[in-house]
């Protein structure tokens, strides 16, 4: 951990998609021209969406710990949504010195956060190859089963985040959030993550955050919970003005602000 920034000093901020990527199709660098963000590619998705090996969720982090010390030069906040929240504490452990602190958007915890994935991994390959495509198709009735409303914009991005990664990433990812959220020592990483005091900040949506399994002794640690209003699991979809404000607000928070 580093100490705090100077008053000049722009926040860092790395982005980390769940299980659907990227989180780049709402333009947050529109809505926070303050902060240095950076949303690589992770493996098997977007322009690295033809690797087939590598696609684990310590891959992952392990890729990210490279990302920051090679590309990006240096630690940064990192802010991971769903299957994201877990990859971020995986890096967070592996790499505590690049990680300035952790925002958590409806990251995995448990088992329990894996209600969806469990379903994917679970298909054979063949039925999750329809069902995606079905999705790819039809990414109105997508957003629609998914409790948003379909919104011309709201399409266009539900398009762009589909279109992001074959089926087969998908599918290796739910079998790894699995594997590695379902291990014992998961909850030991998490553990050993804030006891470091690595400042770790909750956000949800208020339609879904009733079904996000946070430990009790996770939430008494957290710094702050935040909970975006009149929006669900994908909140950054479907109001990402007010979803920047809220990670704003937190990259500027006096108490625990670090620097590039």
């Amino acid at each position: 951990m580093t100490g705090p920034a100077t008053a000049h000093a722009r926040p860092r901020l790395l982005l980390i998609h769940g299980l659907l990527g990227s989180l780049t199709y709402f333009e947050p660098r529109r809505y926070l021209p303050g902060v240095d963000i950076f949303a690589p590619d992770l493996v098997g998705y977007g322009r690295r969406r033809s690797e087939d090996t590598g696609i684990t969720l310590p891959d992952q982090a392990a890729a990210l710990a490279r990302f920051l010390q090679d590309e990006a030069g240096g630690p940064a906040w990192v802010l991971g949504h769903s299957v994201g929240g877990a990859v971020a504490m995986l890096l967070a452990d592996l790499v505590p010195d690049l990680v300035h602190g952790l925002i958590s958007v409806e990251g995995n915890f448990t088992l329990k956060d894996a209600f969806w994935t469990g379903r994917v991994a679970a298909l054979p390959d063949a039925d999750w190859a329809a069902e995606y495509g079905a999705m790819e198709a039809a990414p109105a009735a997508w957003l629609e089963q998914s409790g948003i409303e379909a919104s011309d914009e709201r399409i266009g991005w539900a398009r762009d985040i589909l279109a992001n990664q074959p089926y087969t990433t998908v599918q290796k990812m739910a079998h790894s959030v699995l594997d590695t959220t379902g291990a014992p020592d998961f909850l030991g990483c998490v553990g050993r993550v804030l006891a470091r005091a690595t400042p770790l900040y909750l956000i949800g949506g208020e339609q879904s955050v009733a079904g996000w399994d946070v430990p009790d002794w996770v939430l008494a640690q957290a710094r702050r919970v935040h909970i975006q209003p009149k929006t669900g699991h994908m909140m950054m979809l479907e109001d990402p003005a007010n979803f920047c404000r809220i990670v704003e607000s937190i990259l500027y928070d006096g108490d625990c602000r670090s620097g590039a």
